[in-house]
């Protein structure tokens, strides 16, 4: 066996190490990742050109089906995914949000089941701030660029957490774990598996950004989580195919291997967030089998990939993303059938985030904004859903509310949902009401630039309207603005969508906000930026790249 000197040859750190994330960045823990990286990147790599090559088929016009060479493993009824782990039982509300030090006090400190703490879009909602946030007069979400400082220092947070070692105090407040209770279960979204991680370079190449968060939460955490009777619980983001859950399982048994930890110790819910990955459910679980602890609706980036992969057939054009609602057809039986999938095989299906914010200046407004969370709650719990999302602590109580009236069991694994029957055609079924208005177009340039303009800030904060907007919408408000003038669709008012007329909206909207942003503000920027993207001509695969 290799000695971490000898994994450590080719290996070159270009992020500042400061002194308190050298516990994190250990030589050990360094040999680990190389070691991830040398043994799944290969692979990494031929499964994300595999995506290049399914997309050019979908451009041709091969729709996607369920696989044929995978019936088998649908039709055999005897497997099962693994028995829900320690903690993990009853998530009837889980709160979301990035891995800073204040995120982290607050959301341990909330009342719901789990935390997800997020490496991949690092966002969170804090109280508004002038100087931040121009257009709401609630909330703002602050956006954390995942940067190197944002992502070891998130590392960091999660370690001393895990040790309840993560009081502080900041300008004169104190900030405390509560010992009244138990604290949520801590559960980790690393970066999924197209995102790269380039201050840290194995051999010339840079480490996938999923093996660098993974591991290095891993390798600190994982017996000292089991230790204190929970494990080492992720969520897993934008996957495509079951083969690429398979890379993810055997990351699981290796890294468990490695510190002696029986396998089957980790557990990974699968956020089901793309058009391709739907059709593989079955195949998803099975693959994760042992390490399965289910799979969640991931709403806004599930109709950002079906924009996105049908985007060259006018067959798919949807209209105003204010239409596109979880009732619409492909939406709905995408919750249907991810239930029935999950208990069937015996786990749990979690529902999705509402995006609507607290709106502290406005009574009646905040009344619709909250009655609409809790019609989205309730929907969920009752097609049998076992758990949701929260963003706010503030909506916990709603949905915990929600929850404990209509599902006094730790989950609902036993509706079976045998009533429903889903096929490819209704997965792909984009019959939906609705127009396409000049003022969606307008609402999709304003969420688009606005989150735009603050990654380029390392701040964002697009509350628009008392909706959460955030990475996922953001893709889907440029994939629809392409879309449209990609095929010349026409408004309401008979107005065709071209290119030109989607700059010169953008020119108007950028104007308009602008104006009322502080100076410094990087609009222009943003806008010049976004321009590339909403002409039906170039389109890149994420915004932020």
């Amino acid at each position: 066996m290799a000695s971490v000197e000898d994994l450590l040859q080719g290996v070159q750190i270009f992020g500042r190490v400061e002194e308190l994330q050298k516990k994190i960045l250990t030589k050990d823990a360094v040999a680990f990742l190389a070691t991830l990286h040398r043994s799944f990147n290969a692979r990494r790599k031929e499964l994300l050109q595999r995506r290049v090559i399914r997309q050019a088929e979908i451009d041709k016009g091969v729709l996607p089906d369920f696989l044929p060479e995978t019936k088998a493993i649908r039709d055999n009824a005897t497997w099962r995914g693994a028995l829900p782990a320690p903690g993990l039982v009853d998530r009837r509300v889980e709160i979301t949000g990035p891995t800073d030090r204040k995120m982290v006090v607050n959301a341990l400190n909330s009342d719901v089941w789990t935390y997800m703490a997020d490496f991949e879009g690092m966002l969170h909602l804090s109280p508004h701030k002038n100087n931040q946030c121009h257009r709401s007069n609630s909330y703002s979400l602050d956006s954390n660029a995942p940067t190197w400082e944002n992502l070891v220092n998130g590392q960091v947070n999660l370690y001393d957490a895990i040790r309840r070692q993560v009081d502080f105090k900041l300008n004169g407040k104190e900030y405390n774990l509560r010992t009244d209770r138990n604290l949520p279960t801590l559960i980790v979204r690393p970066r999924g598996w197209h995102l790269e991680e380039r201050h840290f370079v194995v051999d010339g190449e840079p480490i996938s950004g999923g093996l660098f968060d993974f591991g290095l939460y891993f390798f600190h955490n994982a017996h000292e989580l089991v230790k204190r009777g929970a494990g080492p619980y992720f969520y897993l983001p934008k996957m495509e195919s079951h083969l690429e859950a398979r890379l993810w399982n055997d990351v699981f048994n290796l890294a468990q291997d490695s510190i002696k930890m029986s396998r089957g110790t980790i557990r990974g819910t699968v956020l089901i967030e793309t058009i391709l990955a739907v059709f593989e459910m079955e195949e998803i679980i099975y693959e994760l089998r042992d390490h399965s602890s289910g799979l969640n609706c991931g709403r806004w980036d599930y109709i950002f990939s079906t924009i996105k992969k049908f985007r060259q057939n006018p067959n798919f054009v949807l209209p105003d993303r204010s239409a596109v609602t979880m009732t619409v057809p492909f939406m709905d039986s995408y919750v249907k059938l991810l239930i029935k999938t999950c208990h069937k095989r015996g786990v749990h299906a979690m529902g999705g985030m509402a995006a609507q914010i607290p709106i502290k200046d406005d009574p009646k407004a905040n009344e619709v904004a909250m009655a609409n969370v809790r019609a989205d709650k309730l929907r969920e719990v009752r097609a049998g859903h076992d758990g949701t999302w929260v963003a706010h602590p503030a909506l916990a109580g709603i949905a915990v509310e929600i929850f404990n009236k209509h599902m006094p069991t730790p989950n609902q694994m036993f509706i079976r949902r045998e009533d429903v029957t889903i096929t490819a055609n209704d997965l792909l079924n984009m019959n939906v009401p609705g127009k396409i208005t000049e003022e969606g177009i307008k609402k999709n340039i304003a969420i688009g630039v606005g989150y735009m303009e603050g990654w380029l800030r390392n701040i964002g904060c697009v509350p628009i309207n008392y909706l959460m907007e955030d990475a996922a919408t953001a893709e889907v408000s440029r994939s629809q603005l392409w879309q449209w003038a990609r095929h010349g669709v026409s408004t309401d008012s008979g107005k065709k969508v071209t290119k030109e007329y989607n700059l010169q909206l953008l020119k108007e909207v950028t104007q308009e906000l602008e104006s009322k942003a502080p100076k410094g503000n990087k609009y222009q920027t943003a806008a010049r930026y976004f321009s590339t993207q909403i002409t039906g001509e170039e389109y890149a695969d994420f915004l932020t790249t």
